[in-house]
């Protein structure tokens, strides 16, 4: 009995080594694929290869090898082509079949897509793998609830996210020029030397495309429809510093539209709540524009007795450039949020005893 005990570290090792050269495999066969793709909708790559390896199972379940269906696609009432049926949320239910795997990753682009409920996904940063993979899970498109964590793992894992940025290199480059790229990527031979293998079993076939409802009953002419060719979004450039920097003696960062939260909270230990409170926002899970966000509470006044008002600039966008709360703000300037300052305007940023009147009243 201790011998065979003894033997089970062994076998372990054995397991998760050969589902690491499966999942290197899978990814050394199929990343091409996903920069295509990328270039093509705009899809991430590195999302892409991350949902074919837990889908699929590193191109080993049974639903790939019957149908090369890498995404778990059901068939949905659109769909004329052909078909499988196997046991999913219900028995026997209908997946799309495609002649090879490329069929599928390109459908799995179109489904996103052509889909209204994805769209707010093409508006985040196409490199922003985390806000991807909550979007994902905000959209509905998987049924389990670790479903981000686990696309997320597996990117880290194994640095999917270097595909993301040939993509955007690719991008770049057809927008200069009118022929193919003249660029070529060699795979290297050893993907994921020292990384540790990533666990497979809490994703399976069964948890993947939702059935809604309500997307059954939506027109779906145009998921037939090949997306128009556009690169991918150039990623902004901002005039701060990248990673922690002050504001007003507190620590802040410059996030990117489209930055999961949840993500920045869990990066800088702090709970989302935590987080959400220190920039005054309601509850809210992923940022809808590029913006200032502190990673601990603002002071109650500025550093500068005042604050010029610039064009665009509203109460809530100057209490961040500024570190300072928004409430402190207001009650400085008597006025409420509601209210647009002028360009030109003074905002006191703190609490000025000569002030009789606001800076909005004449």
């Amino acid at each position: 009995m201790m011998k065979f005990l003894s033997l089970l570290p062994l076998v372990f090792a054995l397991n998760v080594n050969a589902q690491k050269e499966k999942t290197e495999q899978y990814i050394q066969q199929y990343s091409e694929l996903a920069v295509q793709e990328m270039i093509r909708t705009g899809v991430p790559a590195a999302i892409k290869l991350a949902q074919g390896i837990l889908e699929s199972q590193s191109g080993e379940s049974d639903l790939v090898k019957r149908s090369n269906n890498h995404f778990g696609i059901k068939c949905k009432t659109e769909w004329t082509g052909d078909k499988t049926y196997h046991d999913d949320d219900e028995k026997g239910e209908c997946f799309r079949v495609y002649p090879d795997a490329a069929a599928s990753y390109k459908d799995h682009s179109d489904f996103l897509k052509t889909r209204p409920h994805y769209h707010f996904l093409f508006k985040l940063d196409p490199a922003n793998y985390e806000a991807w993979a909550n979007g994902l899970r905000k959209a509905g498109y998987a049924t389990s609830p670790t479903y981000p964590k686990s696309l997320i793992k597996v990117i880290r894992d194994y640095q999917l996210d270097r595909f993301n940025q040939i993509a955007l290199e690719r991008s770049t480059a057809l927008a200069g020029n009118s022929g193919p790229v003249a660029r070529s990527y060699t795979q290297p031979n050893n993907l994921a030397a020292n990384k540790p293998a990533v666990t497979i079993t809490n994703v399976t076939e069964e948890e993947t495309i939702t059935d809604d409802p309500e997307e059954e009953e939506t027109t779906t002419q145009a998921a037939a429809t090949p997306a128009p060719q556009q690169p991918a979004p150039a990623r902004k450039i901002s005039g701060y510093p990248e990673g922690v920097f002050n504001i007003n003696q507190c620590r802040v960062i410059y996030a990117s539209e489209g930055t999961s939260l949840l993500a920045l909270a869990q990066q800088y230990d702090i709970t989302l709540s935590r987080l959400l409170d220190y920039n005054e926002m309601g509850n809210i899970e992923i940022l809808e524009k590029d913006q200032l966000i502190f990673l601990e509470k603002k002071q109650k006044k500025g550093s500068s007795d005042y604050h010029v008002v610039k064009a665009g600039e509203n109460f809530y966008s100057i209490a961040q450039t500024e570190g300072v709360r928004l409430e402190n703000i207001l009650q400085y300037n008597n006025t409420s949020k509601e209210i647009t300052p002028l360009p030109g305007n003074k905002i006191y940023l703190k609490a000025i005893l000569t002030a009789k009147a606001s800076p909005n009243k004449k």
